[in-house]
């Protein structure tokens, strides 16, 4: 909490006073959640706008990176589930849902995981999510701790949904929910827009904030009081995906490293999806749009695709190291958007053209900044669904014929 002295003095440090121009004209709650907002939002992601603006623009050298193959994960399957489940048991493993988005995509205007995938019975992607954890709890005989990152946006919505559907039976004890840190929005001087008199224009600092998130809301004091060593970190939006895998937390806590990422062979040289390699030697994600053609048809000496292990947002973390990541310093990508705002003269504004900086962190840095990462490889059709859109690939559509495919009724 800030009071008009304390949020001017922040404002003053950033360039950013107009943001108090209309304060002496609101009503009391309209001044409290101008101050709440100044209080919460990270100005210092301006300090560097310039250097920033072009972070990953020079990228290092690139080396395709192995990955402990579907065959290799059966072969090796009771040592990696022994060592996993010994893991959950003993309080070390913890999951992190990343469920801040709305569903606009699919045609729906609530949080995407309350889209219902079922089409005789109700089936929510939250329930999909849950369900597929509770594997887990009857693995292991124990429920695994689960942080819900929500926005400012679907918090509400969120929370109240889990509450009324009874959390789908996961022991409400062990769910905890927590909102993402929120960035300014800036025109191309800096300077922050204001969407009303009383409200900044402000955005999920994105995926790659999950981690500061979770501090910033005081939860990493619990996460370490319980003995969590192990962070597993997902998207909402794939609903086949397995959640604290007893055999992906196994597999990287018995090869030693301190990350690991699912993947998932590539279907075709050009399928648009981030993979999982080497860059200046250490573990990397380049983007599809970023890697060149020669990248994309380079075949290792089996014949194989070079670049063939594609990331599906699903990530081991160690909490140590994410506590140093942290201390350190994400990277700041500053994006360039159409972004609505009030003008001076307090006219409300939608632009048609970019006007602005978003700022944005990204896993994928989170994944360049660990000393190494286990590259595990999961069968696409069992463990790849991703809910991204209302129809065509990646669709409402195919996620249902995969769920269908795998033995569950919708």
């Amino acid at each position: 909490m800030v009071d008009r002295d304390q949020a001017a003095r922040i404002l003053e440090k950033y360039g950013q006073e107009h943001i108090l121009n209309y304060f002496d004209e609101l009503g009391s709650e309209e001044k409290q959640e101008l101050l709440d907002q100044i209080g919460i939002i990270d100005f210092s992601v301006l300090e560097n706008l310039d250097a920033e603006k072009n972070s990953r623009s020079a990228r290092g050298k690139f080396e395709p990176l192995g990955a402990v193959t579907i065959s290799d994960i059966a072969s090796n399957k009771e040592v990696y589930e022994r060592a996993g489940i010994e893991a959950i048991k003993a309080g070390k493993t913890a999951a992190v849902m990343l469920a801040g988005g709305q569903g606009t995509r699919l045609g729906f205007d609530k949080p995407k995981g309350m889209f219902n995938m079922g089409v005789e019975k109700e089936l929510y992607i939250f329930q999909c999510l849950i369900n597929n954890l509770m594997d887990v709890v009857k693995a292991a005989g124990t429920f695994v701790p689960l942080y819900i990152m929500t926005s400012e946006k679907n918090h509400k919505d969120t929370t109240e949904f889990f509450k009324e559907k009874n959390y789908f039976g996961y022991d409400p004890a062990y769910i905890r929910f927590f909102v993402q840190d929120m960035a300014p929005s800036v025109d191309f001087n800096g300077k922050v827009f204001m969407e009303s008199r009383s409200k900044i224009s402000v955005s999920p600092n994105g995926n790659g904030g999950w981690f500061s998130s979770l501090v910033r809301a005081g939860l990493l004091d619990e996460i370490k009081e319980k003995g969590v060593e192990w962070i597993n970190v997902f998207a909402v939006d794939n609903v086949l995906q397995r959640i604290a895998d007893p055999g992906f937390i196994g597999a990287v806590i018995k090869s030693g490293k301190q990350s690991g990422g699912k993947v998932v062979s590539k279907a075709s040289p050009d399928e648009k999806v981030g993979v999982l390699c080497l860059e200046d030697g250490m573990p990397s994600i380049v983007e599809y749009y970023e890697m060149t053609e020669e990248m994309r048809t380079l075949l290792d000496e089996n014949g194989e695709l070079a670049y063939k292990y594609g990331v599906i947002l699903n990530y081991l973390f160690n909490v140590k190291k994410l506590e140093e990541i942290c201390d350190n310093k994400m990277p700041v990508h500053v994006v360039d958007k159409k972004i609505p705002y009030m003008s001076e003269g307090g006219e409300f504004i939608k632009p048609s053209e970019p006007n602005g900086h978003k700022f944005e962190t990204l896993v994928l840095d989170m994944v360049h900044m660990q000393d190494n990462c286990l590259a595990y490889e999961v069968v696409r059709e069992k463990e790849f669904a991703p809910v991204k859109n209302a129809e065509g690939v990646d669709s409402v559509e195919s996620a249902r014929e995969l769920l269908k495919a795998n033995g569950v009724k919708i």
